[in-house]
């Protein structure tokens, strides 16, 4: 049967679907943004997994938010079978006239069928039963040579919808509560908005991470500038024991007149958005903490090692918070899409990189005025070389690559 030509006039409700992890998430959330301009009559759901609901709570554009939780299928088959239909017979209920299906995860396909929309789109991935499931394909789930936020955004224009600048924001709302915990937190340490730099050095992922020492060196350089610092990670073990590792190797030299405020494993994700659009400076790895400052509108100094900057890096407004990314210039493999050299677990394009290249950048962002508030919004990221050597001024006893 022909496809019925798409109008969004005729939109009453629209789910987009984005089971990923954290950082995904939140990159998705211009089409939530786009969907309710073009269609302002329309309302806009969401379906994501339950640990990624802080990325799109709160949403301007978000009517209802949906959520699988992972947990499901360890409660055993029949407790998994339950929630699975209470989830379908929601989504049912809604009577969806467009379904929009951000990744090429097989349960898109699945409910797209179950749910019949009149108009349904997913990136292209294989012929037979994924391509015949929906009216519409956009090219790609992610492309190395474009932002995400652009891929994403492709899902749109596969139905004839250009988007604007506007459209670009990447959105994510912090909240009362978490906001004044942080004002308490803040406040408790004596630190003034736009008065400190947010360092959040880990991610799930140890291939993705800078080495301790260097980052400890970082801190002090900047320390040494009266720059207080506020570090943060996840609950997880071994993020905390990488901060515990940067603690302690900033504690074999004298101590700075700027203060160090350990948070890790301290925040939830909502907290974590609220203290670092209070920073004046981000600094972190490719993680979901850094989409979360680059969408609060804090500059961001982004590490990188073996993932991809242009795919990946963070998203701001042109012109106003320049971005930095930082990576190797001698390592050609980058970005190779490897977890560490060949899988090994450990980056050599990260262990080599020196600090300071990262302060360069740093200062440069510093050197910047403060944005008028919002802060929030289409990227101009820059990248900042320099030979993988470190200077003497900045080494310490022990440095390198560890």
């Amino acid at each position: 049967m022909p496809i019925e030509a798409f109008s969004p006039a005729s939109l009453r409700r629209v789910l987009v679907i984005k089971l990923r992890h954290h950082g995904d998430v939140l990159l998705a959330t211009p089409v939530l943004s786009m969907l309710k301009r073009v269609a302002p009559q329309c309302e806009v759901d969401a379906l994501a997994y339950a640990d990624t609901a802080p990325m799109l709570e709160g949403h301007p554009a978000l009517a209802q938010l949906h959520l699988i939780d992972r947990n499901w299928k360890r409660q055993g088959f029949w407790t998994q079978a339950a929630a699975e239909w209470k989830l379908i017979s929601e989504l049912r209920a809604r009577h969806y006239d467009l379904v929009v299906h951000l990744s090429v995860h097989t349960r898109g396909a699945w409910l797209v069928r179950l749910l019949r929309p009149r108009w349904s789109v997913a990136p292209r991935f294989r012929a037979g039963f994924w391509a015949n499931s929906f009216t519409h394909l956009y090219p790609a789930q992610s492309d190395p040579l474009r932002h995400t936020v652009e891929t994403n955004l492709d899902s749109l224009r596969a139905l004839g919808l250009e988007p604007t600048a506007a459209d670009k924001i990447v959105t994510m709302v912090p909240g009362a509560r978490a906001e004044a915990r942080i004002a308490g937190l803040l406040a408790g340490h004596g630190l003034p908005s736009g008065g400190f730099i947010h360092v959040h050095p880990a991610s799930r992922w140890a291939f993705k991470c800078w080495p301790a020492q260097r980052v400890a060196a970082l801190c002090d350089a900047l320390a040494a500038k009266g720059w207080p610092i506020v570090l943060s990670s996840a609950p997880d073990a071994n993020e905390k024991a990488l901060i515990a590792e940067v603690r302690a190797a900033r504690d074999k030299i004298a101590a700075s007149s700027a203060p160090t405020i350990d948070l890790s494993g301290q925040l939830s994700l909502k907290e974590l958005a609220a203290l670092t659009a209070q920073a004046k400076l981000f600094v972190g790895v490719d993680s979901a903490p850094m989409h979360i400052a680059a969408a609060m509108g804090t500059p961001v100094v982004a590490i990188f090692g073996p993932s991809g900057d242009l795919e990946w890096g963070p998203w701001g407004e042109a012109g106003k918070n320049l971005h930095r990314v930082v990576a190797s210039t001698t390592h050609p493999c980058r970005p190779c899409g490897m977890a560490g050299c060949n899988d090994s677990k450990v980056s050599a394009c990260l262990t080599t990189l020196p600090v300071a290249q990262v302060l360069a950048a740093c200062e440069a962002l510093l050197a910047i005025p403060p944005a008028p508030c919002p802060r929030q919004g289409v990227t101009e990221v820059r990248r900042v070389a320099a030979p993988d050597t470190d200077g003497p001024a900045l080494g310490r006893p022990g440095g390198g690559a560890v």
